[in-house]
């Protein structure tokens, strides 16, 4: 979870442990949680962003550091940019 977007809807970024060929792909590993886990190392995907209302959330894994969750928001934006440019 990125963000509250308002009206019960986060702003969330895929994490999977598939490993692919994006290169701004951000490791997660169990010392990049402030609690909680993944069962597996896996990667956030900075460009791979949607919206889910809460209702939806099953349960919490664990909650990212807040230096962790800044480097996924960093690449995140830096997605961004690099595509208003072209």
């Amino acid at each position: 979870m990125l963000a509250n977007a308002e009206r019960g809807d986060w702003i969330l970024c895929q994490v999977t442990s598939k490993s692919g060929e994006d290169a701004r792909a951000v490791r997660l590993k169990d010392g990049d949680f402030k609690h909680g886990s993944l069962r597996l190392v896996s990667s956030a995907w900075p460009a791979k962003l949607f919206t889910a209302h809460a209702s939806l959330f099953a349960s919490e894994a664990g909650m990212l550091s807040a230096e962790s969750l800044r480097r996924i928001t960093d690449e995140v934006v830096s997605v961004i940019q690099r595509s208003s440019c072209d």
